[in-house]
C-alpha cells in the first residue's frame, strides 16, 4: 500500500471544499434576524459536479457567495481545498451574462488573463480557443448585443474558464434561456467539464437539469436552507431523459422536493 493509501485508504479524489455547520444571518429592513442558512454541511471533491437544487429563496444563491468568498459565514466552518483561494481560481457565472457591452467577445473572455498580466498574444490565442471550445468560432469579434442570449451565455462561461479555475460556481446560468437552447448549453458544459475536470458547483431550481448535469444532486430544504437530501447520479453520459432510471431519479427527487416545500 502507498502513503497516499494510507491517507486516503478509499482512494478518493482530494477534497476541493468542506463545509462544517455553516450558517448565514442576514438582518431585514426592520433589523430582525433572518436565517438565510443553518447547520450546512457538505463535502466535494475535486472534479465533482455537484447540483443544488432548491426553492426560491432557500439560500442557495447565498451558499454559493460564500464559497466564493463574497461574504462571510456567521457560524461552522468554511474550509477550501489546497491550493484554491478567494478571488484567485474561483470563477463564478451568473444566471445574467457579466459581459463588457464595450468589449468585443474574444476581449471579453481574456479580460481576466489581461488582469493576470498574460501577454496580449498569448491571452488572444487563449481566448480564441476557449470561445471555439464553446461553439462561439467565427464570433470573436462580436460584440454582446451583437449575440443570441445563449451566445452571451456562452461567452460568459468561456470568459470564467479562461483564468482555467479549480472551482466554478454557476447560480442558475441556463434559467434565462429558452429550452432548445438550454439543452445546448447543458450539453455544452457536460462536454467542457468532462474535459477540464473542473469541480463544479451549479444552482439550479429545475430538477431535469439538476440530473442531466450532475453527478450529485443536493436538495435544500426552506429557510433556513440546509441540505436535506441528497441523490447520487450513476446514469451514464449523455443522460437519455427517456429511460426509466432517469424517469424514477426525477419522481424520486420531485418528492423530496415536495416534502420541503409542505
Amino acid at each position: 500500500m502507498t502513503t497516499s493509501e494510507k491517507n486516503n485508504p478509499q482512494n478518493e479524489e482530494p477534497i476541493a471544499l468542506e463545509l462544517r455547520q455553516v450558517g448565514k444571518v442576514f438582518r431585514s429592513d426592520t433589523g430582525a434576524r433572518v436565517k438565510a442558512l443553518e447547520d450546512v454541511n457538505l463535502l466535494v471533491h475535486q472534479g465533482e459536479f455537484v447540483t443544488l437544487l432548491g426553492a426560491t429563496g432557500c439560500g442557495k444563491t447565498t451558499l454559493l457567495n460564500l464559497i466564493a468568498g463574497l461574504d462571510n459565514v456567521d457560524g461552522g466552518i468554511l474550509r477550501l481545498g489546497d491550493g484554491l483561494r478567494f478571488g484567485d481560481n474561483i470563477a463564478h457565472v451568473f444566471q445574467h451574462y457579466t459581459l463588457f457591452p464595450w468589449r468585443t467577445a474574444v476581449s471579453n473572455v481574456s479580460f481576466g488573463l489581461q488582469m493576470r498580466g498574460i501577454p496580449r498574444v498569448e491571452r488572444h490565442v487563449r481566448a480564441e480557443a476557449l470561445l471555439g471550445k464553446v461553439g462561439l468560432k467565427g464570433f470573436e469579434n462580436a460584440y454582446p448585443h451583437e449575440l443570441s442570449g445563449g451566445m452571451r451565455q456562452r461567452a460568459a462561461i468561456a470568459q470564467a474558464l479562461a483564468i482555467e479555475p479549480k472551482l466554478l460556481l454557476m447560480d442558475e446560468p441556463f434559467g434565462a434561456v429558452d429550452d432548445s437552447t438550454r439543452t445546448e448549453l447543458q450539453q455544452m458544459l457536460t462536454d467542457v467539464w468532462q474535459e477540464n475536470q473542473t469541480t463544479v458547483l451549479f444552482v439550479t431550481h429545475n430538477i431535469d437539469e439538476a440530473i442531466v448535469l450532475g453527478s450529485r444532486v443536493l436538495v435544500f430544504s426552506e429557510r433556513p436552507g440546509r441540505i436535506a437530501s441528497e441523490f447520487k447520479i450513476d446514469l451514464p453520459r449523455p443522460r437519455d431523459r427517456m429511460t426509466q432510471e432517469f424517469t424514477q431519479l426525477f419522481i424520486q427527487i420531485r418528492t423530496a422536493l415536495s416534502v420541503q416545500l409542505d
